[in-house]
């Protein structure tokens, strides 16, 4: 299973487009936030089933501020983290994860790609911005989430 992540794309498409025609067909999306009105857009082209939260600068969206779903063997918290200061650091998202029952923690946010594994239960992974990135080299970024065979899971960091 492939699942393209992204995120912080704030209305503005046009890397977006270039994801979508690097990575293929891919089975699920997840966008995490700061669609800013490009929701439409990004569920029609997306060719899969997507699932999209509120970022802080979706202020008149109906997205839901979080989702829970699970994929494969895994629980998976999708946030945009703002509520729980992923700026200062991923231990409160991952404590609510972890009451959540989740293993895996998406976020955004930040807009700096992280793929956490940390020595806990949960892994935090942010897949970076699309249109604002803020790392060293400020190239766009997204994460590509894959379960093998195995139904084990699998991140990498891509950047346009």
């Amino acid at each position: 299973m492939r699942i393209l992540v992204v995120s912080d794309n704030h209305g503005k498409t046009g890397n977006y487009d270039k994801v979508l025609a690097r990575v293929g067909a891919i089975d699920l999306l997840l966008h995490l936030g700061d669609v800013e009105g490009s929701e439409d857009y990004i569920r029609a082209s997306a060719g899969c089933p997507v699932y999209m939260v509120a970022g802080n600068n979706d202020f008149f969206s109906d997205l839901p501020m979080e989702e829970e779903l699970q994929i494969g063997k895994y629980k998976v918290f999708l946030t945009h983290g703002h509520y729980y200061s992923v700026s200062m650091g991923t231990e409160r998202l991952k404590e609510e994860a972890r009451a959540r029952g989740a293993q895996i923690a998406l976020y955004g946010h930040t807009h700096r790609p992280v793929v956490d594994m940390g020595r806990g239960d949960v892994i935090a992974v942010n897949p970076g911005s699309l249109s604002y990135p803020r790392q060293e080299g400020r190239r766009p970024s997204y994460v590509l989430m894959e379960l093998d065979r195995l139904g084990e899971v699998h991140f990498s960091i891509a950047y346009l």
